[in-house]
């Protein structure tokens, strides 16, 4: 039998996935698609997962579409390309974004095409300081996907997402990290800790009030200002009745530890 294209498990609120094509350094077929997907969606349906780490397997996080899996060749049938993004990755990177709770992305390794930018629709990235993150797309005559030309200009800016996109060049863990594409490089041998510590700290944290901070500052970029404050308005008004909150307030006033519950 063929292993499984993702590894899924979950304990004590904390969901791992772990894509599992270490051999062909974890690159997408339509069956990882769809394994991922279904994986994702099924976190919807469990109220007990309460933060998710998304990893590889190996020396790779992800080297991005397997080329041979479309069997494109110069003389053959064109693939169509924008199914390809309608049927797996946009669907992929919609779901990933709107999990309501935190998503936590740790880079392994090599990070390059459609693996590049899966990352940055996580919520907090941390990468290995071997990792490397290329916009390979540029090599092929394509265009960055899976989020990429939005996600790109947002967090490093227009002249450096242009630099990364149309040069094809390999960006470092440390230089991500500098520009702002990610939130921290750490050690290779210090990657699965510290990303394991952060989703313990998530998993106790007040779930719901964490969901509507992503929520609103996701939003913010295509709001105005009074916008965005109607909405902050409407979130606090939701979170102030919620049973964290009040754990939170007795638990400050009691001088003790909080215990969240994500209600």
């Amino acid at each position: 039998m063929n292993a499984p294209s993702i590894l899924y498990e979950c304990k004590d609120g904390i969901a791992v996935i772990t894509l599992n094509r270490p051999e062909r350094l974890n690159c997408f077929t339509e069956t990882m698609h769809q394994q991922l997907y279904q994986a994702l969606t099924g976190l919807l349906d469990d109220p007990g997962v309460r933060v998710l780490l998304l990893t590889g397997a190996g020396r790779g996080f992800c080297a991005g579409q397997d080329l041979a899996d479309r069997a494109v060749s110069p003389d053959g049938a064109p693939a169509d390309l924008g199914q390809s993004i309608e049927r797996f990755y946009g669907p992929l990177v919609k779901v990933l974004r709107a999990l309501p709770f935190p998503v936590i992305c740790a880079v392994n390794g090599v990070a390059a095409g459609a693996g590049a930018n899966l990352p940055l629709a996580c919520d907090i990235v941390l990468a290995a300081r071997s990792a490397s993150f290329i916009e390979a797309f540029c090599r092929l005559g394509l265009i960055p996907d899976t989020g990429g030309t939005y996600f790109l200009p947002r967090l490093v800016g227009t002249a450096r997402a242009m630099g990364m996109a149309l040069l094809g060049d390999k960006i470092s863990a440390e230089q991500a990290e500098q520009w702002g594409l990610i939130w921290k490089c750490v050690d290779d041998a210090q990657l699965m800790e510290q990303a394991y510590a952060l989703a313990r700290r998530f998993a106790t944290a007040p779930t719901r009030g964490l969901a509507a901070t992503k929520a609103a500052l996701y939003s913010s970029p295509a709001h105005t200002l009074a916008q965005q404050l109607e909405l902050e308005g409407n979130l606090m008004r939701t979170l102030g009745y919620t049973r964290d909150y009040s754990e939170g307030v007795a638990a400050f006033l009691e001088k003790r530890s909080p215990h969240f519950t994500g209600e």
